[in-house]
């Protein structure tokens, strides 16, 4: 086992020689409390380091290569921060997958990211950003004076449903913020996270990069173990929704007799016909969460209890504070100030509150939900994971391109913005021909679809593991 990074400081000396293991060696460290990492052929041991300035997500690649997501995240020089965790070399041979074609394709997804710095994708437009923040501001503005300034229960419900775009639209803004897109010093896209996230849609920064950070660097992987933290968070779906067999029954190893609730049977056999009532119910769910995570007073995974428990919130004053304002605001909305009825106003908030997370929910599900999952220990590289698992949205069945990119936030190029998740979105657009250009060059060819044909195919997919779940089950238990 592991004894954490700071055990493995090395000896001033330069003439000492690090110890080399193999790549078997280094996947059986896979545990937050045991967990090796690779980083350009070196190993570093990383046990329990909770104290890691992105928080936990450093475990979701513990036994395995994290040289690619790194580069995504990090700002140039951050590896500095590894070195007091150093063991040894990788023995680069001990690795099998690694083909000659492998480690060329690898050295040219590599490449294309130098490309695309000296092109100046990972330049922000501030104006794009103050267009679209005043622009948003207006929105919030219009949806406040058609309550304040009418009597009309159609302009009430408009006023509720315009609300909830806002509050998506935040999202997307947020998200650009905290994934420090737009400014060169994080605190300040943190600063503006706040006001975005916390203040005007009612999500915990801190909740929201563990959760969104995680699902970035092992997107659509199912765990290598129940101690392991290295799935992806956002297809945590169980016992709602499966999006694999094995994730369909992987509550049977916690139950007493080794089989599914009928609740569980229940759910996954009509989960095709429940995915829109559930996406209606994502935001209260989310805001739940949030204020959990935000008050202490829990969290929506041991990986996000752990962190918070160790390392705290990132602005432990802020961050409840501004979510106590958000709730006071949206109450004192929802209500007219108490002029509504307790069912009108009630009305008014559900409007809102569930449109938003369908809103949200239909893009970011479109990126990634009946694409392909893996699990984490047989997982591709990283621009291979990034790719198959992820969706783009275009225009068809008569929805315009322009309104996709409005809508969607910059995530209409999701598999893009995947391999590069600090590039400005109004960048994205044109690196796309370049990586399309790579893709057919290397024959990794990535999907795409409109705002219905991908819905279709998300519908069919949950269909599909249904049928496999159903099927499965009556294999194993004839008698049920």
């Amino acid at each position: 086992m592991g004894k954490g990074g700071r055990s493995a400081v090395q000896p001033k000396k330069q003439e000492l020689k690090l110890q080399k293991y193999t790549w078997d060696e280094v996947k059986q460290h896979h545990t937050p409390k045991d967990a090796w990492v690779v980083h350009n052929n070196k190993v570093y041991d990383v046990s329990d380091w909770y104290e890691h300035p992105g928080g936990a997500v450093i475990f979701t690649h513990a036994g395995d290569d994290m040289t690619d997501i790194f580069a995504a995240f990090h700002a140039k020089g951050s590896t500095k921060a590894l070195k007091p965790f150093l063991k040894g070399d990788l023995i680069v041979e001990s690795n099998e997958d690694k083909t000659k074609k492998q480690l060329d394709f690898e050295k040219g997804y590599r490449d294309l990211r130098v490309q695309l710095i000296k092109m100046g994708m990972f330049e922000t437009s501030k104006l794009f950003y103050v267009y679209k923040c005043s622009s948003n501001m207006c929105m919030w503005a219009a949806a406040v004076a058609m309550v304040m300034y009418s009597d009309s229960v159609f302009t009430h419900i408009a006023s509720a449903l315009l609300l909830g775009l806002f509050w998506q639209q935040c999202g997307w803004l947020s998200h650009d913020f905290l994934h420090h897109q737009v400014f060169d010093k994080r605190v300040h896209g943190d600063i503006l996270g706040l006001f975005w996230g916390n203040l005007m849609q009612g999500f915990s920064v801190s909740w929201w990069k563990n959760k969104h950070n995680g699902h970035h660097a092992v997107t659509n992987l199912h765990s290598t173990s129940a101690e392991s933290q290295d799935g992806d968070p956002d297809i945590d779906t169980m016992p709602l929704l499966a999006w694999s067999l094995k994730q369909a029954q992987s509550l049977r190893e916690l139950a007493a007799d080794g089989k599914d609730t009928s609740f569980v049977r229940t759910a996954i056999k009509y989960q095709a016909f429940t995915y829109f009532p559930i996406l209606l119910l994502a935001r209260i769910s989310w805001l739940r969460e949030s204020f959990k995570a935000a008050m202490g007073v829990g969290a929506a995974s041991e990986n996000a209890k752990e962190e918070f428990k160790r390392k705290g919130l990132a602005y432990p004053i802020a961050e409840p504070a501004l979510l106590v304002v958000f709730h006071a605001w949206n109450f004192a909305l929802s209500c007219k100030f108490g002029q509504w009825s307790l069912a009108y106003s009630m009305m008014y908030y559900f409007i809102a509150a569930c449109s938003s997370g369908l809103f949200l929910a239909l893009v970011f599900g479109l990126g990634h939900n009946g694409m392909a999952t893996y699990h984490a220990e047989s997982r591709p590289d990283f621009w291979k994971l990034q790719v198959t698992t992820t969706r783009n949205i275009v225009a068809g069945h008569g929805i315009p391109q322009a309104f996709v990119d409005w809508f969607c936030g910059g995530l209409q190029y999701q598999v893009d913005h995947h391999l590069f998740p600090t590039m400005p979105r109004h960048n994205l657009a044109k690196a796309h021909k370049v990586i399309d250009s790579f893709c057919q060059k290397w024959e990794v060819y990535y999907h795409e679809a409109d705002l219905i044909d991908g819905n279709i195919e998300v519908l069919k997919h949950l269909g599909n593991v249904s049928d496999d779940f159903i099927a499965e089950m009556v294999r194993e238990f004839p008698a049920m």
